[in-house]
């Protein structure tokens, strides 16, 4: 199973309890400093993954509704450096690695992927840029168009009047697309897009627009995004951050858990010494329903690594986000 498909299907407490407070970088050991502040060399390698670093396995395992044991790592561990070098962040991964032995896809198990019969030799799916969409994803629409016929003759309405002869197959259409991300893994979305570079200074991303559906009510919430790290001598492409964003926000979603499932995807693509991320939205089921507050707007944050650590740091990522 793929690590990105791990965070689609993780709770907001199971991605609090990914992430261990006692294993992020201190302040004190963090200099800006370009002399002092070099991450390990071994983020410089050809490529790196969470499963660089060995970890010791308990025996402590769950069996849940007559599903078999499984065994649980431990906290996750920073990789070791020496010196003032800085640490890599490191998620632990309940067991699973994004780096698998080959047998594992790299694709989340949908039923619309790569990993569909036909389509083994897909280089991505459901890509911005492409106009690939495979026969089993428009498979889905004749059984999502009669569920959209009866929810409009449940309104008392006349699915066959003119108007709406064809609405049901356009909502089918339409709520595909706004899932989409569910097709979408990070492995690739990113496409090798992570480069070795000598950089040790913040890099921010502001304003990425964001659109989303929740998943209490099926109405959608907007707003912006606006993602910074600090790398350890590696750099994603800047797209690619827009990119992540369009992974985890197009499917049902609250905001709370996209703004931490954002933060753990360019942590594992980059292995910074922090990542932090700021969503601002706007909820229709607050604004066209309920206490239909029309000027309300909801602000959610994650500051792992570095932005939580040191206050310097995430006070001039803050600045640089709120700056015109």
């Amino acid at each position: 199973m793929s690590f990105t498909r791990q965070l689609s299907e993780m709770s907001a407490s199971e991605l609090n309890d990914a992430i261990d407070d006692t294993n992020f970088p201190q302040a004190h050991i963090l200099s800006r400093g370009r002399n002092n502040s070099v991450c390990s060399t071994s983020s410089t390698s050809g490529t790196s993954s969470l499963a660089d670093k060995p970890q010791p396995q308990t025996e402590e395992s769950t069996a849940i509704a007559g599903t078999p044991v499984e065994e649980v790592d431990p906290a996750p561990a920073l990789v070791p450096v020496a010196g003032n070098q800085r640490p890599r962040l490191i998620l632990k991964t309940n067991g699973s690695s994004p780096d698998s032995d080959g047998t594992q896809p790299k694709t989340p198990m949908t039923p619309r992927t790569s990993t569909t019969p036909g389509h083994e030799k897909c280089t991505f799916h459901h890509d911005l840029e492409l106009d690939h969409k495979p026969p089993t994803r428009e498979a889905l629409l004749p059984d999502m168009a009669r569920s959209y016929r009866l929810l409009l003759g449940g309104l008392g309405e006349n699915p066959d009047r003119q108007g709406l002869i064809k609405t049901p197959e356009r909502a089918a259409k339409a709520m595909l697309y706004f899932t989409k991300g569910y097709d979408q893994s990070l492995e690739d979305v990113l496409n090798g897009a992570v480069f070795d570079e000598d950089h040790d200074e913040m890099v921010v991303v502001k304003d990425i627009e964001m659109f989303s559906m929740c998943e209490h009510h099926l109405v959608p919430f907007y707003g912006k995004v606006s993602i910074g790290y600090l790398p350890c001598n590696k750099i994603l492409g800047l797209s690619k951050l827009a990119r992540i964003v369009e992974i985890f926000s197009r499917r049902l979603q609250v905001q709370e858990r996209l703004t931490k499932q954002i933060a753990v995807a360019v942590t594992q693509a980059v292995q910074p010494a922090g990542v932090a991320v700021v969503v601002e939205g706007v909820h229709m089921c607050m604004v066209m329903r309920g206490v239909q507050k029309i000027n309300s707007k909801t602000v959610t944050s994650t500051m792992l690594g570095v932005f939580r650590d040191d206050p310097k740091t995430r006070e001039e990522f803050l600045n640089l986000v709120n700056s015109k």
